[in-house]
């Protein structure tokens, strides 16, 4: 089963697995885990087993039923690379991914030593984007060295929940930059100057920046009621792509 999304990068999502567990701040608050808890009250197929780990091999071929183009955010509801996925699994997901070669497949992960570990050896598919979760400077900085290990055509970062000043990136070998704040009614502050700061190192080695929101605080400060949608940064949108994907977009 594939979904159209919302997400303001992506254009469907595929969940091959759900679920998934905390491992650094940036999980604190997990959209997909209040939204798994909800689709099992609805005893929604696949949800089950609510937000525990869950493999669902009836959904691998799902791409491969969609003839024309479409921009595929693998598991948004998960971790391809979690630590209960067996090997064995990732790489029938990697198989499908290169048999749709119509489609691009944006996977994302905080456990980015074992991704760079599963690859080592193997070649990624040229239609797989891989990227990793920088939340912040322990945990989620440490994670761009080991994407830049992998060979893939495009190497991304989404820097979201910003939760502090990441301070000067090394963005060598990175190919894109998404950036935003948190959402919820316990959503955690993000300052105009962290996101700037982000914006400006991207400018400067030529990597395409994508302001995704500013969650549930706005560029003044404030926090809302609600989910705050602007997306705008220093009075204007970013919506750049990298550019060798540009003409798949």
């Amino acid at each position: 089963m594939t979904t159209t999304s919302k997400i303001e990068w992506t254009e469907r999502t595929w969940n091959p697995t759900v679920g998934c567990s905390k491992m650094s701040p940036g999980c604190k608050h997990c959209y997909a885990e209040g939204m798994a808890l909800r689709l099992q009250a609805m005893k929604t197929s696949g949800y089950e087993n609510g937000f525990k780990l869950t493999v669902l091999p009836k959904r691998l071929e799902d791409p491969l039923k969609r003839r024309s183009h479409t921009t595929y955010f693998v598991n948004s509801m998960s971790d391809l690379f979690h630590e209960e996925v067996p090997t064995d699994y990732i790489e029938q997901v990697f198989d499908v991914i290169a048999r749709a070669n119509q489609h691009t497949f944006q996977i994302l992960t905080k456990r980015a030593d074992r991704m760079s570990a599963f690859f080592m050896g193997k070649k990624v598919p040229p239609n797989a984007w891989l990227g990793v979760s920088v939340e912040d400077r322990q945990y989620g900085v440490p994670r761009i060295d080991a994407l830049r290990k992998v060979n893939a055509a495009i190497r991304f970062l989404s820097v979201e929940p910003l939760l502090e000043n990441v301070g000067t990136l090394n963005l060598d070998c990175i190919h894109w930059v998404i950036v935003g704040g948190e959402s919820g009614p316990k959503a955690r502050p993000m300052k105009e100057e962290w996101v700037d700061s982000i914006r400006a190192q991207c400018e400067a080695a030529q990597v395409a920046f994508f302001f995704k929101q500013w969650g549930g605080w706005g560029a003044d400060g404030i926090k809302r009621a609600k989910r705050y949608n602007g997306r705008k940064l220093n009075g204007q949108t970013w919506d750049q792509m990298p550019v060798a994907a540009r003409s798949a977009w």
